[in-house]
Formats: structure tokens, sequence, C-alpha cells
């Protein structure tokens, strides 16, 4: 049975052979944007939620530092470890909030 490839090639090297017999095509290359996409509901949807989810993260992470500056006493739970936590729970919380609807 004669197959496509001589029994003696080299180990490796039928990766290396291009454009003979390609079992696929390959797709025309993607526009940036349509202009269709422009006048979508769901264009707008997606930077509505964008806009949000980063306006209440930096409004509560700001906020968290603010007030951990501005403390008289420097309550040792809140301190650095409390400011990641703020992070770390509004980053957690937006992306849980927000995954469906802009990706």
């Amino acid at each position: 049975m004669e197959g496509k490839y001589s029994e003696r090639q080299p180990i490796g090297t039928t990766a290396q052979i291009q454009d003979e017999g390609k079992d696929y095509r390959e797709s025309p290359p993607a526009p940036l944007f349509e202009r269709g996409e422009l006048t979508s509901w769901s264009l707008y949807r997606v930077g509505i939620a964008e806009f949000v989810t980063t306006f209440l993260f930096l409004y509560i992470t700001v906020l968290t530092v603010m007030g951990v500056v501005k403390s008289n006493t420097k309550c040792s739970l809140v301190r650095i470890q409390g400011i990641a936590w703020a992070f770390r729970g509004m980053i957690f919380a937006l992306v849980y909030c927000t995954a469906g609807i802009s990706g």
C-alpha cells in the first residue's frame, strides 16, 4: 500500500511539508469591526458594563486606601492586607457579575 510519505522519511519532518494536500481550508481574515456593530445594543451594553465595573473598582479600592491612610488608630487588621483583600474582593465580584456580558 502506497502512502503519502515514504517509509524512510526521517522522524519529525512530515510537519515541515507545507501546501501539499492540506486537509483543511484557511478562512479569510476577519475585519477588526463591522459597520453594523456600531448600531447594535450588545456593543453599548458591553461599554456600559465595562464603565460601571471600572468605576466601582476604582471607587471602592481608592476609598479603602484613603481610609487606611487617614485612620488615626491604624488598625493592625486593616493595613496592607486589608487593601489587598479589597482589591481581590472587588476583582472577584466584578468579574463574576459581568463575565457573561463583556466576556
